[in-house]
């Protein structure tokens, strides 16, 4: 297996619209109901690369696989030091730390940009293959959100993860 991560790019957006819309149609990695056409994921991508967010795909053997974003967490000036993470990975390619790869790179990304937090919204099970995910790359819940979330016909609780990155809350950021 040849795995190669690389920043997206234009011509990857109809894989990563194809990939987010199965996952807005059946799952609950996302709270959307209606998926983004390829032309909005676009802007989405274009927007978070002009404020210095990274966008990495994952191709495996020359084949897309998934990807990765960083956005910032909330709007609101002192949040500018701290990001969250999105991640998504083909199902056919569940299984061949491909997300793990994506997010360590996605980490190191972000900790070399000066960022310093880094939050995972995650919709459950709380004890479920995504928090076990995150947890294995240095996450820590820090809260739920009991019923905050409304899709499939069933209220879901929202799981907040987060991990620090490079020095953390240790020092102040290099711009303050």
């Amino acid at each position: 297996m040849t795995l190669e991560l690389r920043d997206a790019v234009e011509a990857d957006f109809d894989a990563i619209t194809a990939l987010y819309a199965r996952e807005v149609a059946g799952g609950v990695a996302t709270y959307e109901y209606d998926a983004p056409d390829v032309e909005d994921m676009r802007r989405r991508w274009s927007a978070l690369r002009e404020a210095g967010y990274p966008y990495i795909v994952a191709l495996r053997d020359g084949v897309f696989a998934g990807y990765a974003y960083a956005g910032g967490f909330r709007t609101r000036i002192g949040y500018r030091f701290t990001v969250e993470s999105s991640v998504y990975v083909e199902h056919a390619q569940h299984g061949h730390g491909i997300g793990r790869q994506l997010m360590e790179r996605l980490i190191d990304v972000c900790a070399q940009r000066g960022f310093r937090q880094m939050m995972a919204v995650i919709g459950p099970p709380a004890d479920g293959p995504s928090v076990r995910f995150h947890q294995r790359l240095g996450f820590e819940t820090v809260g739920v959100l009991p019923g905050s979330g409304r899709k499939h016909g069933r209220w879901l609780d929202t799981i907040l993860m987060q991990r620090a990155l490079g020095e953390g809350a240790a020092t102040p950021p290099n711009d303050e």
